[in-house]
């Protein structure tokens, strides 16, 4: 199976789901509204005339909050319909931002850019099939001492999920419906895979990046999975005996300086 093939058409459908969701809010943002949660807002609190490629960027809300921040930012994304509505959302926002259609893995063919950050987040790592590409592409796209900074929902879940935590180097093909509460009974075919923790540092680490940090986090500011409790105001927990599940990871990777 064409996995890009597959993948584009499930988002390019899910983009005119999305956004008509609450879940993602599109008047809310229009209003003034950011998408980003305290840990970007928290990454990024001085972005202000810094240049960002956010990558997997979807229809482009979190692209768009991160230039009212003041950053110049670049999205991409795999999806045609995803980046026709993220300009179109930057148009009636009145923000200046740039977005490319591309897959990842293959940016370095139409975008030879280097950026101060690069960045990407939630629900990203399983769509890519090929780490070490990934990886590659990141450290290219990087100024000497850029930074890279991914948020990813944390593996662990999806142990609980019913899928492996270690990468089988085989694609999960399924008919699913999306996460937004409007999804209703329409299912999608997508195609996924399974990477560890180890995979993404390693590569990252193989591509020439320094790790700086790493954290986890247990929970999701999100409402995505089944079994997920409001514990504290915008965070949800899955519990398991009596204690959280580490629901969330952050890496940041640094570009070593040119000697």
């Amino acid at each position: 199976m064409d996995h890009l093939k597959a993948n584009k058409t499930a988002w390019d459908r899910r983009t005119e789901i999305h956004s008509e969701s609450a879940f993602y809010n599109v008047d809310g943002f229009l209003s003034g509204d950011t998408s980003l949660n305290p840990i970007e807002l928290e990454i990024f609190k001085e972005v202000a005339g810094k240049s960002v490629l956010h990558l997997q960027c979807h229809f482009g809300l979190d692209s768009l909050s991160l230039t009212r921040l003041g950053a110049e930012v670049t999205g991409v994304d795999l999806s045609s319909s995803a980046i026709v509505k993220a300009r179109s959302l930057a148009k009636e926002a009145q923000l200046d931002a740039q977005f490319i259609c591309s897959d990842v893995c293959q940016l370095r063919d139409v975008d030879s850019k280097q950026y101060d950050f690069v960045y990407s987040s939630y629900g990203v790592i399983c769509w890519l099939p090929d780490l070490t590409q990934w990886a590659n592409v990141i450290a290219a796209s990087l100024k000497p001492g850029a930074e890279f900074h991914l948020i990813e929902f944390h593996p662990f879940y999806d142990v609980f999920a019913g899928y492996p935590y270690f990468n089988t180097f085989e694609p999960y093909v399924e008919s699913e419906s999306t996460y937004t509460e409007n999804a209703g009974d329409e299912t999608q075919t997508i195609v996924t895979w399974a990477h560890a923790i180890s995979e993404v540092l390693n590569a990252l680490i193989g591509a020439g990046l320094m790790i700086k940090s790493f954290d986890e986090y247990d929970y999701s500011p999100y409402d995505c999975f089944e079994g997920l409790v409001e514990t504290t105001a915008g965070k949800f927990q899955l519990i398991k005996n009596g204690e959280p599940v580490p629901l969330l990871f952050s890496v940041v990777a640094e570009k070593p300086m040119l000697r």
